[in-house]
């Protein structure tokens, strides 16, 4: 991005952040970190991504007063506290934009070693290109996904049903592994917004592009026919997969909570109790005391493996790599080409 795009950008993503209070100040400053790797790359697409999954995750987080209300009496914390949110930590952040900013920054360099990080009016992106560019997408639409799903899946009237039960059994709502209709949906919208989000501002190779790169690509077949031209029919199938993959990714996180992140419940409310920040949830030892505080606690669901940190980043690095395999087999392209 051109600087003079870039500061005000980046100034602008970390002010909101301030004034809505989404982020602790240890995540103010790791998000302004991502947020400057992002925008260092010629290309615009990767800080919009990060701006849209970030707006539009805090939207979700806060959507309307009777969405926080709805929580805090299903939920709370393992403080004592309500349920409801509070602001992110720099884990969080890391989990959610720390595999994309990674691989935003081996993009640049890719392009840095090719001589293609000047004009980014030069930019184009064939069919069956960078692979690198798929597991950026791929990483946004399913944290964007996951966080949709798991903010508004809470709203559902009906309980939600454990994903690693052979009989989906019912569970509280806020279990980790628990699965909604309408959580499941809310998670394809949100990998829908970075599906579009992409298809409107990555620079695809197409027969009207004027750029220097599309002329060393230029191929009068479209990419289905063999070519690596994109037209609207390749960039339409672009936006179903990566909402489809997107969506897969918030089942995984499901999944992967509900097997390795243990779900802790008060067994006088029934309410599942939450870590803050993302931590793991302590529970009574066979050896503590009754009248330690955690002896109503219980585990409904899950092993203590993992906290919902380890988990978020466990599922954004697996649909990041595996949105990269499943391209490189696809488009038939080698995937040591990432470090070409």
């Amino acid at each position: 991005m051109h600087p003079y795009i870039a500061v005000p950008a980046v100034g602008l993503l970390v002010f909101r952040a301030y004034r809505s209070e989404s982020l602790t100040p240890a995540g103010i400053v790791t998000a302004t970190i991502t947020a400057v790797i992002h925008a260092l790359h010629p290309w615009s697409v990767f800080f919009a991504l990060l701006v849209v999954f970030f707006i539009g995750g805090t939207g979700v987080t806060k959507f309307v007063k009777v969405k926080h209300d709805v929580k805090a009496r299903l939920t709370h914390f393992s403080t004592g506290a309500s349920g409801g949110e509070g602001p992110r930590s720099y884990i969080q952040v890391l989990a959610n934009s720390g595999m994309g900013s990674l691989l935003v920054f081996l993009h640049y360099r890719q392009l840095l070693a090719r001589g293609q990080a000047g004009d980014a009016s030069q930019a184009c992106w064939p069919y069956g290109g960078d692979l690198l560019v798929v597991g950026i997408v791929s990483n946004y639409a399913a944290v964007a996904a996951d966080t949709f799903s798991s903010e508004l899946g809470i709203l559902s009237k009906s309980k939600p049903r454990l994903i690693t039960s052979w009989k989906l059994r019912e569970v509280p709502p806020g279990t980790n592994g628990g699965v909604s209709l309408v959580g499941t949906l809310a998670g394809y919208l949100g990998a829908f917004t970075i599906a579009v989000t992409s298809a409107l501002l990555l620079p695809f190779c197409w027969s009207g592009s004027k750029s220097a790169a599309a002329k060393l690509f230029r191929d009068d077949r479209s990419g289905l026919q063999g070519g690596s031209e994109w037209g609207a029919q390749e960039i339409l199938l672009w936006v179903a997969a990566v909402t489809i993959w997107g969506g897969l990714g918030s089942l995984l996180d499901s999944f992967l909570g509900g097997w390795l992140q243990a779900s802790v419940v008060d067994a006088r409310t029934g309410k599942v109790i939450e870590g803050s920040g993302g931590a793991m949830v302590p529970v009574q030892s066979p050896h503590s005391k009754k009248d330690d505080g955690n002896a109503s606690r219980r585990v409904e669901s899950g092993l203590a493996i993992l906290d919902n940190n380890g988990v978020n980043i466990g599922m954004a690095i697996a649909m990041s790599i595996g949105g990269i395999v499943a391209a490189s087999y696809i488009w038939d392209v080698p995937l040591r080409s990432i470090f070409e």
